[in-house]
């Protein structure tokens, strides 16, 4: 699958659409997503054009990986939901039997109430 430049996390890394931004550095963008399913729903998404986390992992430079993974964690510090507090559960969706709707990677972090079971 060819990455697709018009999908809608690349409109917003292209500022053609706006976001309400939680944190961003020169690798990650994360923003509260428009339909949340908790009290806490926030999208992290890579700079870089992948379209999911094995196409990522197959060709991101290490310092891409590293800034994504490390994001999670500094993300949910500044939200109050790091480990230290309640807790929060990410989650990534792969491929059409993954769920995946939107066909660049991101990560959906969830917290601020409790999530539930992990798969319903």
């Amino acid at each position: 699958m060819k990455y697709d430049k018009n999908n809608i996390f690349a409109k917003i890394l292209r500022g053609e659409i706006p976001c309400n931004k939680v944190y961003e550095n020169e690798y990650v963008l994360s923003f509260y997503d428009i339909n949340p399913k908790k009290k806490i729903h926030i999208l992290v998404i890579p700079k870089g054009e992948y379209i999911d986390l094995d196409h990522f992992n197959a060709t991101a430079s290490e310092k891409e990986i590293i800034e994504f993974t490390k994001s999670i964690t500094h993300i949910t510090k500044m939200l109050k939901i790091s480990s230290n507090e309640n807790g929060y559960r990410v989650l990534t969706n792969i491929g059409k039997d993954g769920g995946q709707e939107v066909p660049h990677l991101h990560h959906h972090i969830f917290g601020g109430e409790a999530v539930g079971k992990m798969v319903v």
